[in-house]
């Protein structure tokens, strides 16, 4: 069987008629995309990121936003008010995703909704775009890449690092040897947050918290679990594990060649919030963990050091972040590759990039497979970490730990009636 990455533009077009979709147009270059953005956020929690993917998309020639999706009546007014007048205004995504104008969609929404509207939107024949983390599960991830096969829908991960030329520099870098063999990469996270407990309070008028939490166990409300803080909860997140962990792994993988693969065991320790209880933030504020590879390189993930990604070889070292890109010497990085090099995709523009492919019907930089397996190092992180952090065998073909039902349990969650994947 052809391997996800081998998914071509053939295949893809053939999926577009398949059963659970409906055919995705063909655009010419002068065609116009009509796109929607689903959880754009707004000012009320300062967590904006859906707005601001979109701004860039519609910034491209012949894109036009037509419809916006919000549970909070705040954000929806204010993207509303971004996008126009002709833009549409949804409490409901489902309903957004019914709309036969809509070519596709932007998904903003907290990380615990990702699978179930990334999902439903390419069945409704929508190519997508969706934030990092790409899910709050393996299995969610698994559930992904199997229905983006399916319909051939062009998907985008928000991993945005990949196209920064300094990360592509690197990872170059490293794929043509420049340092030698690589025997260990840091993947430098910022630390967490604790805090709790917090009051319950009554929900606000503007916010439909039951849709709002969706697939999430029901909740009372506090405003700490919403917005920008809801990262800081296992209901809905994974702490910097996930958040900036998908980022970083992510430029990890690609440097090693393993971004369609994944490491063979993972352990670490890990400081666990505090205060401890219901109401309190649950994600791990401190962490050091080793994820090793069938090739002996090692990858660290920790919550200490300068936030970025740096990759020890046999000839010297590499350090990558937003900005900056240094090395054991200089000419390491200064000394051109030969014409005979390894190069990786050249993406300059992440929202670009999504748009361009929507037209050449091919796969963007930061795929479905892609996007999986980033976020399933942080998810595999995170399962050590929730057992005591010893030593898990894990098997990256079949994606599934080794003698370990406990750590097996934990690579999906329940999901509340009526919004199961």
């Amino acid at each position: 069987m052809a391997s996800l990455s081998q998914l071509s533009i053939t295949q893809a077009q053939a999926a577009e008629s398949k059963p659970g979709g409906s055919r995705r147009r063909k655009f010419g270059q002068n065609d116009q995309i009509n796109i929607a953005v689903i959880g754009p956020g707004g000012s009320k929690g300062g967590f904006k990121q859906g707005l601001h993917v979109t701004r860039a998309c519609a910034g491209n020639p012949g894109v036009k936003v037509v419809a916006a999706c919000d549970v909070d009546a705040v954000h929806l007014e204010e993207a509303g008010a971004t996008f126009g007048s002709e833009c549409r205004k949804y409490a409901d995504f489902r309903e957004l995703l019914g709309q036969k104008d809509i070519d596709a969609v932007v998904i903003g929404a907290p990380d615990h909704w990702h699978a179930y509207m990334v999902i439903a939107a390419m069945k409704a024949g929508k190519d997508v775009y969706c934030e990092k983390p790409l899910t709050l599960t393996i299995e969610e991830g698994r559930q992904i890449v199997r229905t983006w096969r399916n319909t051939g829908a062009v998907f985008q991960t928000g991993s945005q690092q990949r196209s920064e030329a300094g990360f592509r520099t690197a990872c170059e870098l490293i794929r043509n040897g420049r340092i030698g063999n690589i025997k260990r990469v840091e993947a430098r996270l910022p630390g967490g947050t604790n805090g709790g407990p917090f009051p319950v309070e009554p929900v606000p008028g503007d916010l439909d918290w039951d849709m709002w939490l969706g697939p999430a166990p029901m909740r009372d409300y506090m405003k700490e679990r919403t917005h920008g803080s809801f990262r800081w909860w296992l209901d809905y997140s994974g702490g910097t594990l996930t958040d900036w962990g998908a980022h970083h792994n992510d430029i990890a993988q690609w440097a090693l060649g393993y971004d369609r693969s994944g490491p063979i065991s993972v352990e670490g320790f890990g400081k666990g919030p505090d205060p401890i209880g219901p109401n309190c933030y649950n994600t791990f504020p401190e962490f050091d963990l080793d994820l090793t590879y069938d090739n002996g390189t090692v990858l660290h993930v920790t919550s200490k050091g300068e936030n970025g990604v740096r990759f020890e070889g046999e000839d010297g070292w590499i350090f990558v972040a937003r900005g900056k890109l240094e090395a054991s010497d200089q000419k390491l990085i200064d000394e051109p590759l030969p014409s005979s090099a390894t190069r990786l995709y050249e993406s300059n523009n992440h929202a670009k990039d999504w748009i361009d492919c929507i037209r050449a019907r091919k796969q963007p930089i930061c795929d479905a497979e892609i996007g999986h397996r980033s976020v399933s190092i942080c998810h595999l992180c995170n399962i050590c970490l929730r057992l005591g952090g010893y030593k898990l065998q894990w098997d990256p073909e079949k994606e599934r730990f080794k003698d370990s039902p406990e750590a097996n349990a934990l690579l999906t969650r329940p999901a509340r009636k009526g919004w199961q994947v």
